[in-house]
C-alpha cells in the first residue's frame, strides 16, 4: 500500500507548487482545529490545505480500513490513531491518497463535504500532535560529539570510550515540549563563570539552539521484553523536527555527573505534522560505516533517510538568515538502533513516547547543528545577513529549523520548528 502511494507520478486535483513540502506522496499527520474553533480534530497537509480527516470518517471514507469504527480521528491527540498500528496508518494514507488523486471524483465533486474537510492552512490552528509521554534525547552524530568533545576535554580526548558501541541518550522532560510557533523564554539557574569563585545564580546569557530529528512510538512493548532492531520500525510512527534548547553555561556547571537537568528542561520545540516512515520510504539510505561493529542487538543496516535540513535565525525586525545546513542521514546511530537500545534493559516504551537524535551536524563548518559549534564556542562569532552577530541565541531572536527530502519533481518536507527567544522572567 505504501509503494502505490508513493508513486512518484501520483498528481492531486488539488494544486501543489513543485517545492511544497506536502504534496499527496506525503499526506502527515497532525491535529488541528477549525476556524470556527470547536473541537481538536486529526488531520493532514496537501499543498496550502489542510484535510479534516475526522469530517471525512463521518461520510465512510476509512470504512475499508482497520480505523473504522474507532472515532480516532476525533480524538484530541495523534496517541489512539498511533496505537494501531502501522497496518492502520498505512491502510488511512492510502484511502486518503485516492481520494485526493486527479483520477477520483468522490470528494472533489462533493462541494458539501469539501467545504468541510479542506480549510486554507493559513486559517487553522496546528496543535501539538501527540501528547507526550515520556522523552528521551540521544547523542547521535559524530561530528557533533566530536566537535563538542574537541571543545571541551581536547581533539585527543573528544569521544568517550562508550560512544562508539552504543547510542549515548539521557531522559529529558516531556512537560516542556511545544509546538512549532510557541514563544521560548530565555531560562535561569547556576552558573560559576569563574572557577575560583562560588556559583552565582541569574539568567543564562548562552541560550543555543540544536537541530534535531525526532520519532513518537507508536505501539510500546511490554515492560521486560526488548524490541528487536529488526522490529524496531514497525513501532515508529512518523518523525518531526526538533530544536532541543538548550543553556550552555548552566548546562558547564551543572551536568556532571548525571548529565544535563535545568540546561535542558525548559523547552523542546516539535515542528506540528508527523511525517510517516511510509511516505520517506524512498529515500531510505545507508548511514555512516559503523567501525567496530556494533554488539549483536544492534546490528542493522540501512537505517538512514535522505533529509536535507536547514537552521534559520531571524533578528527581531531584521531579516533571516541560513546558517546551517546539515542531512539526517548524517547521524551514526539510527532510530532503530536507538530504539532497541533504548528496551534491551526491559524499558518498556509508550505510544506517544518521543525520541530524539540529538544534535545532527557534518564534516564541514557549515553542516554544523548549533550556535555552541557554528561560533565555536564563542571564538569565531557568526556573521548574519542583517550585519550583526552571534554566538549564541539573543532575546527577539527567532530560530526556524526545516527539511525535506528531494524527490523527481516532489519534495516530502516537514514544514517548519519555529520558535522565537523571549526574555527571562
Amino acid at each position: 500500500m505504501a509503494s502505490e502511494a508513493n508513486n512518484p507520478a501520483l498528481r492531486s486535483w488539488i494544486e501543489v507548487e513543485t517545492n511544497s513540502h506536502f504534496p499527496i506522496q506525503n499526506l502527515p499527520f497532525g491535529i488541528c482545529r477549525s476556524p470556527a474553533g470547536g473541537d481538536l480534530h486529526v488531520c493532514s497537509a496537501i499543498g496550502e490545505f489542510v484535510i479534516d480527516l475526522a469530517a471525512l470518517d463521518e461520510v465512510g471514507a476509512f470504512d475499508d480500513t482497520p480505523v473504522a469504527g474507532t472515532e480516532v480521528f476525533h480524538e484530541p491527540t495523534l496517541n489512539a490513531f498511533m496505537a494501531l498500528g502501522r497496518e492502520a496508518w498505512s491502510a488511512t494514507r492510502q484511502a486518503l491518497s485516492q481520494l485526493l488523486r486527479d483520477d477520483c471524483d468522490e470528494l472533489r465533486d462533493n462541494t458539501e463535504l469539501c467545504g468541510r474537510a479542506l480549510q486554507p492552512a493559513n486559517e487553522i490552528e496546528l496543535q501539538l500532535p501527540v501528547d507526550v509521554g515520556d522523552y528521551t534525547d540521544f547523542y547521535s552524530s559524530r561530528e557533533h560529539a566530536t566537535n563538542v568533545g574537541t571543545l571541551f576535554r581536547g581533539a585527543d580526548n573528544a569521544l568517550l570510550p562508550n560512544w562508539l558501541h552504543l547510542p549515548v541518550g539521557y531522559h529529558g522532560r516531556s512537560s516542556s515540549i511545544v509546538v512549532s510557533g510557541a514563544p521560548v523564554r530565555r531560562p535561569q539557574g547556576q552558573t560559576r563563570p569563574d572557577d575560583k569563585q562560588p556559583p552565582v545564580f541569574g539568567t543564562s546569557n548562552m541560550v543555543d539552539f540544536e537541530l534535531e530529528m525526532g520519532f513518537f512510538v507508536g505501539p510500546g512493548n511490554v515492560l521486560g521484553k526488548p524490541v528487536p532492531v529488526g522490529e524496531a520500525e514497525e513501532h515508529i510512527f512518523g518523525m518531526v523536527l526538533v530544536n532541543d534548547w538548550s543553556a550552555r553555561d548552566i548546562q558547564k556547571w551543572e551536568y556532571q555527573p548525571l548529565g544535563p537537568f535545568l540546561a535542558k528542561n525548559f523547552a523542546t520545540t516539535v515542528s506540528p505534522w508527523v511525517v510517516t516512515l511510509d511516505a520517506l520510504e524512498p529515500f531510505r539510505c545507508r548511514g555512516p560505516e559503523q567501525e567496530p561493529r556494533p554488539l549483536a542487538y544492534l546490528q542493522c543496516n540501512d537505517g538512514a533517510f535522505d533529509i536535507a535540513l536547514e537552521v534559520w535565525l531571524t533578528p527581531d525586525g531584521a531579516t533571516a538568515t541560513r546558517i546551517c545546513e546539515s542531512n539526517f542521514r548524517y547521524l551514526y546511530w539510527s532510530m532503530a538502533q536507538q530504539l532497541a537500545h533504548h528496551t534491551v534493559g526491559g524499558c518498556n516504551l509508550r505510544t506517544g513516547d518521543l525520541l530524539a537524535s540529538g544534535t545532527i551536524s557534518g564534516q564541514t563548518n557549515g553542516s554544523r547543528g548549533s550556535l555552541l559549534e557554528l561560533a565555536w564556542r564563542g571564538e569565531e562569532p557568526l556573521s548574519l545577513d542583517s550585519g550583526e552577530q552571534r554566538s549564541s541565541v539573543q532575546d527577539g531572536d527567532t530560530v526556524t529549523l526545516t527539511g525535506w527530502c528531494q524527490g523527481d519533481g516532489y519534495r516530502i518536507g516537514f514544514g517548519e520548528c519555529s520558535g522565537q527567544l523571549l526574555t527571562a522572567h
